[in-house]
């Protein structure tokens, strides 16, 4: 039998910032991310020393100490992060109606062909999946 996934906790939107250098690089050290977020204009080591730390406490991360430096990775990955900001905010801002999620995001934003096109196609999906 599978056991549920574990709830983790949200993350804050500094660690949203370094669980994106994780994703973007996979795997990294203390440094490594340092580096990452002071190029787009953003904190220091011990800054991000800290908030790695505070976020392998809260189950975000993972670490290998196994080498030196220790190398931090996500444990939760993007698509899920998404899902469950997306699915929170669905809830609390739009009373759980994804159209108008959807009408709100299409009329303020523009969307490039491409994400129109894909928009398309699983409209048109998510239609025959409604016939069957």
């Amino acid at each position: 039998m599978n056991s549920p996934k574990p709830t983790l906790p949200r993350p804050t939107e500094a660690e949203l910032e370094i669980l994106q250098v994780l994703w973007e690089h996979g795997a990294c050290t203390v440094r490594d991310v340092h580096e990452v977020l002071h190029r787009r204009g953003g904190t220091g080591y011990t800054t991000a020393l800290k908030m790695l730390q505070i976020m392998l406490d809260k189950g975000l991360v993972e670490r290998d100490e196994s080498q030196r430096a220790h190398v931090y990775r996500a444990v939760v990955s993007k698509e899920r992060t998404q899902k469950k900001f997306l699915s929170d905010m669905l809830q609390r801002v739009f009373d759980g109606s994804p159209s108008r999620l959807v009408l709100q995001a299409l009329g303020d934003h523009k969307a490039s062909r491409g994400e129109l096109q894909e928009i398309r196609t699983l409209l048109n999906r998510l239609d025959k999946d409604a016939e069957k």
